[in-house]
Parts: structure tokens; sequence; C-alpha cells
């Protein structure tokens, strides 16, 4: 509760900033007189922001079940199945949390956590990654997907998203706005091509670099979960030896939507910047330097 009432006020302070921001430079006065009102603006920012963010939110966990194919398997009289949904039972019971629904789906070597509340979430285990790792190992994957449920990961990701969002989406149109009428000096009523193609050019530039502060959350959350999976496994070595295991084998595609949420990725190059995930080498050695 602390991390969504922290983040709501931070969405707040902010448009409330470039509110009182736009107001003392006197753009406030400019754009209401000429059509464009800072006011409602934000409004719309931040409603059109937030709203596609928690839609996806809400949705997440049905999805995930249908991209991947994943089967629930609480009540699975399947000693294999018996053995995942008590190391989920174990686990949650340790973090305070209530018992995730249990999925296997066929893939190559990987696990995910979605849903939109900590006590009504799905955590998914590939067929891949049980059959190439000890059962000790996989059961430090599992306790990483608990301790992003725990810790509200999912949820956070989408406030940042939404913040995000809020920023692109107003501050395209203000400049789209400013370009239009300032710089191009449209001076008929409403507004004209230079709005709509700034508009659409800073919706994209300024979605990458959105894009880019999103995936940097990402990756730190990734360091807490295994911090977290240790401590829920009574010790390190085990996430450790699960990590280097997934470095050297193949991790699975997830599917687009459930990619953040997923154990392992391998990021490289320019494109580590949109990473979801660190590299395992990273998240070996902050473990093994964690007190």
């Amino acid at each position: 509760m602390k991390r969504v009432l922290l983040f709501v006020l931070t969405n707040l302070a902010v448009m409330l900033v470039l509110g009182i921001t736009a107001s003392l430079l006197g753009v406030n006065r400019f754009l209401t007189a000429n059509g464009l009102n800072l006011g409602s603006l934000l409004a719309f920012a931040a409603i059109f922001g937030f709203g596609g963010a928690f839609i996806s939110l809400l949705i997440s966990k049905p999805m995930a079940k249908m991209s991947t194919g994943a089967q629930v398997i609480n009540g699975s009289n399947d000693p294999t199945h018996r053995w995942i949904v008590g190391t989920v039972e174990r686990f949650a019971q340790q973090a305070g949390i209530r018992t995730p629904e249990v999925a296997i789906y066929e893939g190559e070597p990987n696990a995910f956590a979605t849903g939109a509340f900590k006590n009504s979430a799905l955590v998914a285990v590939s067929t891949g990654l049980l059959q190439s790792m000890t059962r000790e190992e996989a059961e430090a994957v599992i306790g990483h997907e608990i301790a992003h449920v725990a810790n509200g990961d999912m949820v956070t990701l989408t406030l940042i998203q939404g913040v995000m969002n809020t920023f692109v989406v107003f501050l395209s149109r203000v400049i789209g706005y400013f370009v239009d009428k300032v710089i191009l000096k449209n001076d008929r009523d409403g507004v004209g091509v230079g709005y709509y193609v700034t508009t659409i050019v800073l919706d994209i530039a300024l979605g990458l670099v959105a894009a880019i502060i999103v995936a940097w959350f990402s990756r730190a959350r990734e360091f807490r979960a295994d911090a977290g999976a240790a401590q829920l496994m009574g010790r390190k070595q085990p996430m450790i030896n699960a990590l280097a295991r997934l470095g050297g084998i193949e991790p699975g595609q997830l599917p687009q939507q459930v990619q953040a949420m997923g154990i392992a990725g391998k990021p490289s190059g320019f494109m580590a910047l949109f990473s979801s995930h660190p590299p395992i080498e990273e998240r070996i050695r902050a473990l093994q330097q964690a007190q």
C-alpha cells in the first residue's frame, strides 16, 4: 500500500510542479488564450497515461495464461505439480501473502509472476526450467518470483509506466502547440499540421526515453527479487547456482506482455538500455557481495 501511495503522490507532485512552473512563466495564460488549457491537458494526460497502464495490469493474468498456454496446477495430484505448489505455498506464507495461482507452460527455461494484486497473483514456470535445473535451483527461481509478488513489483512497474506515459502525452502536446503557434506562426483557429507532426514525432521519441527509464527500474527490481529469493531460501547459493545455470543456457522467449516478469533475459549493446533484466553476471556478483 505504501508503494502505491508513494507513486500516486509522486505523479500528482509532478503534475503540480508542471502546472505551477507553466503558470509562473506565463505559458498557461498564452496557451489558454490560444485554445489550449494546461489544466485540462494535464488531466487528459494523466487519464490517458495511467488508463492504458492499469488496463494492462488488470488483464495481465488472463493474458499471460492465454499467451503462454499456461495450465494452472493448484489441486493437481501429480507429484511434481504438488511439489511446485507446495514450494509456492511455503514461500508465500514466509512472505506474508496469499498463495498465488501456480501454472506450468511448455517452453525453454524461464518463469514469471504477474497479476494486478499481490494476493491474487500468478506464478508460472516452464517445463524447460524444471527439466534443466535441480530442485533446489528451481525453488530459488520460484522464490525469486514470489519476491516479485511480495514486493508489489507488478503494481509499481505499472505506476512507473503511468507516470512516464503522462509525461509523454503532456510534453509532446505542449511542445507541438508551441511549434505550431510560435515557430511556424499558425494564426488560424485551431492547430495546424505542425502540431500534429511534432506531436507524433515526440510521442515516439519521448516514448523511447520513457521506455529506457521503465526498463532501468525493472532491472533494479531484479536485484531485489534475487535478494528476496536468497532470504526465502535461507541462503544465497541456490539463487547464485540458478542464475549461473541460466547464464549458460538460452532463456525462453516470453510473450511481450510478460517479458518484464520473467526470471531471465540477455541484454546486449544499445538494446541493453531497453532490457527488463540486467546481465546474469551482474546479478550473481550482487548476490555474492550481499551481506
